[in-house]
């Protein structure tokens, strides 16, 4: 079992910054593979984010080059940072947890959730 808090959301004006915090428990990070994702308002949660054991990362196209996806494996947390924040990047942000080994932007790979923290970017 892994459970999973997200903190760090807010409300900043486009071109601002956010670090999105995931504490995790049950487990520790590094033994399984850790995904951010994003679902705005009536749209599909949609891949972000995912950070695997081995430490290699993937990142969607629409956050290439301006978010990243880290882990403190001593604190036991998984982090987002978020630069460049743009108004299409408004919606609730969930951690989540893959304990496969494969399939990393795909939702249904991931067994445990947080239970989200909203982001909303002004323009």
């Amino acid at each position: 079992q892994v459970q999973l808090v997200e903190s760090g959301g807010g409300l900043v004006q486009a071109g601002g910054s956010l670090r999105l915090s995931c504490a995790a428990s049950g487990r520790t990070v590094s033994s399984y593979a850790s995904g951010w994702f994003r679902q705005a308002p009536g749209k599909e949660r949609e891949f972000v984010s995912a950070l695997k054991r081995s430490g290699g990362n993937i990142y969607a196209d629409s956050v290439k080059g301006r978010f990243t996806i880290s882990r403190d494996n001593a604190k036991n947390m998984v982090y987002l940072q978020m630069n460049s924040l743009k108004p299409e990047d408004t919606a609730v942000y969930y951690c989540a947890a893959n304990t496969g080994y494969s399939d990393y932007p795909n939702l249904n790979a991931y067994a445990y959730w947080g239970q989200g923290t909203q982001v909303t970017v002004s323009s």
